[in-house]
């Protein structure tokens, strides 16, 4: 099994290049809300580290954002809980798809957890920054102090480049998206 990691800013695409693989996909941010809407051992877990803020279950996504809004240390305490169970998680699915010629890994925080390995094939999804911008203040819950504070812990994108075997120019059509994917993929086997 090859794992391919997408890499890049917050709103460049990586879900959307991730799907176009058409090869299993391990989506941290999908895992994460079935977390808090799920996991009543997480919700102990973050209700017993900020019982101020996350106090109902399922966890309704404005408690987390109230809390890492309040106070710089709620991210990182929310951090650590959540990415244990990420982990759990992700080994799962690499164990029920160890047959697959190949996983794709959709993990926003891949490079900064150190969850990589020298094996792992890294893409970057590079997007104009106007056209990230644009699509990021039409999501429904976007919150500009929530993005600058994801953006804070995440490494600049000029490293994830250099970091990466493959660059993927992200126009945001399938088109042009799978031509670039099958490209890769050829150079991989």
């Amino acid at each position: 099994m090859i794992k391919i990691a997408i890499l890049g800013e917050i709103g460049s695409g990586k879900s959307f290049v991730a799907k176009n693989f058409g090869y299993p996909v391990f989506n941290a941010d999908l895992e994460v809300s079935k977390l808090y809407k799920k996991d009543k051992k997480v919700f102990n877990q973050l209700n017993k580290t900020l019982p101020k803020y996350i106090n109902s279950f399922p966890i309704n996504k404005k408690q987390i954002v109230t809390a890492i809004l309040k106070n710089n240390k709620n991210l990182n305490k929310i951090i650590k809980i959540i990415h244990k169970e990420i982990r759990k998680k992700m080994k799962l699915f690499l164990k029920r798809n160890k047959n697959k010629k190949f996983v794709i890994l959709d993990i926003p925080l891949f490079l900064e957890n150190k969850i990589n390995s020298n094996k792992d094939i890294l893409i970057y999804v590079k997007s104009k920054k106007k056209d990230i911008f644009k699509r990021l203040t039409k999501r429904k819950d976007f919150n500009k102090k929530i993005y600058n504070k994801f953006k804070k812990i995440q490494l600049k994108g000029d490293y994830k480049k250099k970091k990466s075997h493959f660059i993927i120019n992200n126009k945001f059509t399938k088109g042009s998206v799978k031509k670039e994917i099958i490209s890769i993929l050829n150079k991989i086997n």
